[in-house]
C-alpha cells in the first residue's frame, strides 16, 4: 500500500503557507517557514497536506513546491490534495465560483507546475458553482485521471444532492467531502438529533450530507476542527470558558494536549471524521500529534460531556 492509499487520521491544512495573502512575491523565510511547518507535521505522523490555488495568491502552494524540491524523495511520502473552482476578486471583477471543464484543467495544470510534482493524489471541487455542467466537470475530472494527473477526486463546501447529482456524471468515485465542522460548529453533528424539534429549521446544515456519505464511503474532512482556538486558547462566551475547561481536565487526565481532545472528539464519531488542521505554527502543529498517530481515547460519556458543555444546553 502506498502512502496516498493509507487512510489518514489528521491532514495539515497549507493554507497559512507563502507570506502574505497578496500577490507580492513570496520569501526565503517563507520557505523556511513552509519547510519547518512540513516538519513539524511528519514528525507528528501527519503525511497528507490539503491545498488550495487560492491560498496566498497561489503561494502557498509555490512554498510547498519549494519544500519538496530541498527533499529528494520527500513527495513519495505524502498524499498532496489540492483544490480548484475559486477565482478570488481581482480590481473591477468579483470573485465568482469557475468549475467549467477547461478550468478545471487548466487549474491542475497550474497547481502541478507551483507545486512541483508530476500528479495530485486527491483534487477537490471547492465550491459549488451554479452554472457548472457535471456532464462536463465529468469528462474534465476523467481526463485529468487518464493523463495520470490526478488519481482521486472529491468535492468541498457540497450536499448530499450536490454530491449525487455529480457522481452520477464522474466514473470514479467521489472520495472526500470537506466541510466546516468542530466542537464549536456542531450543525452537522446536530442535523440528526434535532428532527422533530423547533430548532431543527434554524440549524441549517443540509440535511443528510453525513448520512450519504457514511453510506457512500465518502471521507468527510472537517476544515476549522480547533474553531480557532475557542477550546484551546482564547474563550469569549461562558459555553466556551465551560468547555475549555473540561478539554484541558481531560487532557490532563489522559496525558495528552488540549488540542488532542478537540481532534479526539471529531474522529470519535462513526464518520472517522478527518480534521485538516490549519496551522503554520509548528509548536501548534506538534499539539495534535497523539491525535495523528493513536486512535480516539474518550469514552462515550466523556464524547457526550463535551457536546452538551459546548452547547450550553441539554439534548432534546
Amino acid at each position: 500500500m502506498t502512502t496516498s492509499e493509507k487512510p489518514d487520521r489528521l491532514v495539515l491544512g497549507c493554507m497559512g503557507l507563502g507570506g502574505a495573502w497578496d500577490t507580492s512575491p513570496y520569501t526565503a523565510a517563507d520557505v523556511d517557514a513552509a519547510e519547518a511547518a512540513v516538519e513539524a507535521a511528519l514528525d507528528s505522523g501527519i503525511t497528507a497536506f490539503d491545498h488550495a490555488d487560492i491560498y496566498r495568491h497561489g503561494k502557498a502552494e509555490a512554498v510547498f513546491g519549494e519544500v519538496l524540491a530541498r527533499s529528494a524523495g520527500l513527495r513519495d511520502r505524502i498524499t498532496l490534495q489540492t483544490k480548484c473552482g475559486i477565482r478570488l476578486a481581482d480590481g473591477d471583477r468579483p470573485g465568482l465560483y469557475d468549475l467549467r471543464g477547461a478550468t478545471i484543467e487548466r487549474k491542475v495544470e497550474e497547481s502541478l507546475a507551483r507545486l512541483r510534482t508530476d500528479v495530485l493524489d486527491v483534487l477537490l471541487l471547492h465550491r459549488p458553482d451554479p452554472l457548472a455542467d457535471p456532464a462536463e466537470i465529468g469528462e474534465a475530472l476523467t481526463s485529468l485521471h487518464r493523463q495520470g494527473l490526478v488519481r482521486r477526486f472529491g468535492v468541498s463546501n457540497m450536499n448530499a444532492a450536490q454530491i449525487a447529482r455529480l457522481q452520477a456524471h464522474v466514473a470514479l468515485p467521489l472520495v472526500a467531502d470537506q466541510l466546516e465542522m468542530s466542537l464549536h460548529r456542531r450543525a452537522w453533528l446536530e442535523d440528526g438529533v434535532l428532527v422533530n424539534t423547533p430548532e431543527s429549521a434554524a440549524n441549517g446544515f443540509p440535511a443528510g450530507t453525513v448520512e450519504h456519505c457514511l453510506t457512500h464511503g465518502i471521507s468527510l474532512q472537517a476544515w476549522g476542527p480547533l474553531a480557532q482556538g475557542r477550546y484551546t486558547g482564547r474563550q469569549e462566551t461562558p459555553e466556551e470558558h465551560a468547555t475549555a475547561a473540561l478539554v484541558s481536565s481531560l487532557a490532563e487526565a489522559k496525558g495528552t494536549t488540549p488540542e488532542t481532545i478537540v481532534l479526539w472528539w471529531l474522529r470519535r464519531h462513526p464518520a472517522r471524521v478527518v480534521p485538516v488542521v490549519g496551522s503554520s505554527n509548528p509548536g501548534r502543529i506538534r499539539a495534535c500529534r497523539d491525535a495523528a498517530i493513536g486512535e480516539p481515547d474518550l469514552t462515550h460519556e466523556e464524547w457526550y460531556t463535551l457536546w452538551v458543555t459546548a452547547r450550553g444546553a441539554a439534548l432534546p
